[in-house]
């Protein structure tokens, strides 16, 4: 039964919350939807759309990641994207079609679009801070990054990922599903970081 599904919304920003599921949604596998027009013949990401307001959706394994630009706050708008995961999950049917994965390039094509943003964009802007991102690799269109020098262990740096080097990328390229962050900021030697409070 769909009532028994548990959905976990964690805000991330006024504009995004990612929405954790107690089951696979989309199994080991990630796409991004960047309109509602890109989400044409995906059921899911077409009943997402539906959802006044709503800009983009990650859906990654058991997260769905939404972006709004209305005013709503997240409580409202969140309960219809939990009934939207919901019936979506009751049709036992996948989140991406087959047709609209067919359009993901090759690893190595947007590798080559994500080392170009690196080098062009991304680190020329962070050099400012002492830092520096690494392209780690491509698996599919997932993306892995470690960031050095002054982002490593720096408080600001999942704000940074999110908020600069993500959309720097997804403008490149469209077709990246999710954009991992693979660095230890617990370690090294940082003036930025700051260990918590246990």
């Amino acid at each position: 039964m769909t009532a028994d599904i548990k959905i976990n919304a964690e805000p991330e920003s006024n504009a995004r919350c990612k929405f954790t599921v107690d089951r696979p949604v989309y199994p080991d596998s990630s796409f991004y939807f960047d309109s509602q027009e890109r989400a044409q013949g995906s059921p899911f990401a077409e009943l997402i759309f539906q959802i006044p307001g709503v800009t983009s959706v990650l859906i990654s394994h058991e997260r769905v990641t939404v972006t709004k630009s209305d005013r709503d706050d997240w409580p409202v708008i969140g309960r219809q994207i939990g009934a939207a995961i919901r019936a979506h999950l009751a049709t036992g049917q996948p989140a991406v079609s087959d047709a609209v994965r067919a359009t993901i390039p090759p690893a190595a094509d947007i590798q080559a679009k994500v080392s170009q943003v690196l080098e062009e964009e991304i680190n020329p802007m962070v050099a400012a801070h002492g830092g520096h991102v690494s392209l780690l690799g491509v698996q599919g269109n997932t993306v892995y990054l470690k960031l050095g020098g002054g982002c490593q262990g720096c408080g600001q740096a999942d704000v940074t990922l999110k908020q600069g080097i993500e959309t720097a990328i997804r403008k490149a390229a469209p077709e990246v599903g999710d954009i991992l962050d693979s660095t230890d900021h617990a370690s090294g030697k940082n003036p930025y970081y700051t260990p918590s409070a246990k």
